[in-house]
């Protein structure tokens, strides 16, 4: 088995899955088109369903579950444009630049939580799940030299892009809806508290600021805390447990 498909098919992964979100929306045409065809509060699982199908369809699933969740996406991502105005320089879902941005944070946020939680990957694994994740951006209408070419170009330019991030009065508005749904069942509100944690956590000290997060010394200390129990106990969980979202999801797709 593939470094990628070991690591890419982990659950702890989803850990970090509010982060990516947050990094996207920072983006100001992402946030923009975000506020305007999402709706965390009366469908709060929907963008997280409609991700983690897409990302497991493409490692894990045959050309027909590709083909089939390229289609979903495509589908709704139709209507989420908008031509630039006074305001706004406008927004596509379908604009590769885009597509690149929110592929990047999902690659970034999965390996910061698998490092996190399993130790550094050597150079070579490294370099494998780096290559192998550029599939979530040409799976659409990405194309493969948009992708930086190694993980050290990558770096240099992922970080210009996080100090170019602004957390906008609409990203504010969608991040506060994701990390508090009211209106969802209580077993999803009740993981909340540890969700902001971790976010708060794996976000750069600017973007928590900017989000709102408060970050304090007894936090740090409860974080610390939380990681040191899930570096003990996550591994020790047998792989087919730690993947059953893999096998959940293509059921998912090819029903």
């Amino acid at each position: 088995m593939s470094i990628l498909r070991d690591i890419g098919g982990d659950a702890v992964l989803v850990a970090g899955g509010a982060r990516a979100i947050l990094l996207q929306i920072a983006n100001p045409s992402v946030g923009a088109g975000v506020a305007s065809h999402s709706n965390f509060t009366s469908r709060p699982l929907d963008r997280l369903h409609g991700t983690l199908a897409f990302c497991y369809a493409q490692v894990y699933g045959t050309e027909s579950d590709r083909q089939a969740v390229d289609r979903r996406v495509n589908a709704a991502h139709g209507p989420v444009t908008k031509a630039p105005d006074a305001d706004s320089a406008g927004y596509s879902a379908f604009d590769p630049t885009l597509q690149l941005w929110v592929a990047a944070t999902l690659y970034d946020t999965a390996v910061q939580v698998h490092e996190l939680v399993f130790g550094p990957l050597s150079d070579e694994a490294a370099d494998e799940v780096y290559r192998g994740y550029a599939v979530l951006g040409t799976a659409l209408q990405m194309p493969a030299d948009l992708w930086p070419e190694d993980r050290a170009a990558f770096r240099s330019w992922f970080d210009a892009e996080l100090e170019k991030l602004e957390v906008s009065p609409e990203a504010l508005s969608v991040s506060r809806q994701l990390l508090t749904l009211d209106r969802a069942p209580f077993w999803l509100r009740a993981g909340l508290p540890a969700v902001r944690l971790v976010t708060a956590a794996l976000l750069p000290p600017r973007l928590r600021e900017a989000f709102g997060f408060r970050w304090t010394l007894r936090q740090q200390r409860r974080f610390d805390r939380m990681l040191r129990v899930v570096r003990v106990v996550w591994p020790a969980v047998p792989r087919g447990i730690r993947h059953l979202p893999v096998r959940y999801y293509l059921r998912r797709i090819r029903g």
